[in-house]
């Protein structure tokens, strides 16, 4: 068993709690165990268009207190993923920027060393645990359900950096439904933004991101809507509602998480799952009862 520590980030442990949930009853049947790490901080990333030093800090900080247990990093939120990876990649390229970070980590007597690989969900999940694994596990089927894939901003971009799939032809996620049974189809809107960044200053205009995507997703036909981003997810799930009023249209689609619908093909009960924290019509799949 393969062991991680596990960066929860701040939009998992404080409010997309079924993300979580399904996350650590998912990854141990894939013989993944996930190590807790206190002191953990914000990645930085909100911050940093307002201070970039500080938001390089805040990742390295994070970095080093994984580096102390002497274990890679699985940071399933694709912000934080891109915040860590992104300060590991500065950081190892540029020794006087380091030197500069470590004499502010040293108050706390920790040191940014390199080590730590930055491990996405579609890392573990696709080109570590492997397609063949996840489909011994996979016990139920899933009847072919047509699921929509929201990859979302920084899970493919910028792509200069390295990112976890291909920026202009993501298929990761992809291969892990078909591996469960279900026939994941590509549709013009896929790339598209949930628009949830814009929330503090454009508000309206985020939430007509939001619905204009969930809307070309029920037109076409899907039975569900598959994410990976608990940013993404706050806007699709938890404000499909509002999205729906805002695009003058009723809204009636399932949004899972990747783990979710993994965990419901693996036999996990749906309340394990935090499937009921769900706020979109995920009981219209009826895929399995508590």
């Amino acid at each position: 068993m393969k062991s991680y520590v596990l960066y929860p980030g701040c939009v998992m442990p404080t409010e997309q709690y079924a993300y979580e949930m399904s996350i650590r009853e998912v990854f141990p049947l894939l013989d993944v165990k996930l190590v807790d790490q206190k002191g953990f901080s914000c990645c930085g990333e909100p911050i940093k268009s307002v201070n970039q030093m500080l938001s390089l800090a805040l990742s390295a900080r994070n970095i080093s207190l994984a580096e102390k247990e002497g274990l890679d990093i699985f940071a399933p939120c694709p912000m934080c993923h891109l915040a860590l990876s992104e300060s590991k990649r500065i950081l190892d390229s540029d020794p006087a920027m380091k030197k500069k970070i470590n004499n502010f980590l040293a108050d706390e007597g920790l040191t940014y060393e390199g080590k730590a690989s930055i491990v996405s969900i579609l890392d573990l999940l696709y080109d570590i645990i492997g397609i063949e694994k996840i489909k011994k596990l996979a016990k139920k089927p899933l009847n072919e359900l047509k699921v929509a894939t929201h990859y979302g901003c920084h899970l493919i971009r910028p792509s200069e950096i390295g990112r976890p799939d291909d920026s202009e032809n993501p298929q990761k996620m992809e291969k892990i439904l078909e591996a469960i049974g279900t026939k994941p189809l590509d549709y013009p809107e896929k790339l598209d933004c949930c628009g949830g960044l814009l929330t503090a200053n454009l508000p309206e205009s985020a939430l007509t991101k939001t619905g204009q995507k969930l809307q070309k997703v029920q037109e076409q036909g899907f039975d569900a809507f598959i994410d990976t981003c608990p940013w993404c997810h706050r806007q699709y799930d938890s404000k499909q509602i509002k999205a729906g009023e805002t695009v003058a249209a009723k809204l009636e689609v399932p949004v899972l998480y990747l783990t979710q619908l993994l965990g419901l093909s693996f036999g996990i009960s749906s309340d394990k799952l935090g499937l009921d924290l769900n706020l979109s019509p995920v009981d219209k799949l009826n895929l399995g009862g508590k």
